[in-house]
């Protein structure tokens, strides 16, 4: 008897989730699962329409394609790729990511709005944002930093980028030439003074991973932003700043006050 009752309940919900129907906050249900309006909200919010775009057209068709990605997803786990040690592995990473990402927010929106002479001072201390940003032309080669000492001293060394392309040849190893834009604005502070004032002609060489870019600025664009257009670009940039600061300050006191085990071979070397 109580397994004919349990056997009765188990296909009630089975029957009411596939009879669920769209409404109040759902705006659709796919074999059972919900989209929300929030859902959808959040989808149209990062789509970034324009104000003259149809949002009833727009709605419907974010809509279809939420749909086919939950169908997709579907299918994914009755393939079982959701119980797989590769998907939990990127799973965990995407969600710390997604944490830490909402935690800087949280910095961002909490941290202390600047007054007009700390705006003013920042401004000063970084002209490549500001009153001398630029627009730099240049001329690239891509390559794989090699390993031998020697080489990479030649290449650090090198006055031009037809010298490294020369040294990445004898040393037979392959690279590509391109051309580039660089906005000075993104230029870290700490190394814009020697790029600025680099010798024209002169290649500077940026580590990219496992990868290195030698270039040469052909022609430089000024693009100042003064003014009023530049207090709120300073001003979210100095609570960027801001925000990084605290969230190492931060890691810093949670990692001092964290219990950390590692397996023999895996912990760091000590200090000197």
């Amino acid at each position: 008897m109580r397994s004919t009752i349990l056997l009765g309940i188990g296909l009630a919900l089975m029957t009411s989730a596939c009879n669920k129907k769209a409404e109040g906050q759902t705006v659709a249900i796919v074999n059972g699962e919900e989209i929300t309006a929030a859902e959808l909200n959040a989808e149209l919010g990062a789509a970034n329409v324009g104000q003259n775009a149809d949002k009833n057209e727009v709605r419907s068709r974010l809509l279809q394609a939420m749909i086919d990605r939950r169908l997709l997803a579907q299918q994914a786990k009755k393939d079982g790729i959701d119980k797989s040690p590769d998907f939990l592995n990127r799973q965990r990473k995407m969600n710390e990511d997604l944490l830490i990402n909402m935690l800087a927010s949280r910095q961002i929106d909490t941290a202390k709005l600047p007054s007009d002479q700390e705006i003013q001072r920042y401004q000063a201390s970084r002209p490549q944002m500001f009153a001398n940003r630029e627009q730099w032309n240049l001329d690239q080669i891509r390559f794989q930093m090699p390993t031998d000492a020697a080489q990479r001293k030649a290449i650090a060394d090198a006055h031009s980028l037809e010298a490294i392309a020369k040294i990445l040849t004898d040393a037979g190893l392959s690279f590509n030439r391109q051309k580039n834009r660089l906005d000075t604005a993104i230029i870290p502070q700490s190394i814009y003074g020697q790029l600025a004032t680099a010798p024209g002609g002169e290649p500077f060489v940026i580590p990219v991973g496992k990868l290195a870019v030698a270039s040469v600025v052909t022609a430089r664009e000024p693009a100042p932003v003064t003014g009023e257009q530049a207090k709120p670009i300073a001003a979210a940039a100095m609570r960027r700043e801001q925000a990084t600061k605290l969230m190492q300050d931060r890691l810093k006191t949670i990692r001092g006050s964290a219990k950390i085990e590692y397996k023999p071979g895996f912990a760091p070397p000590a200090k000197k």
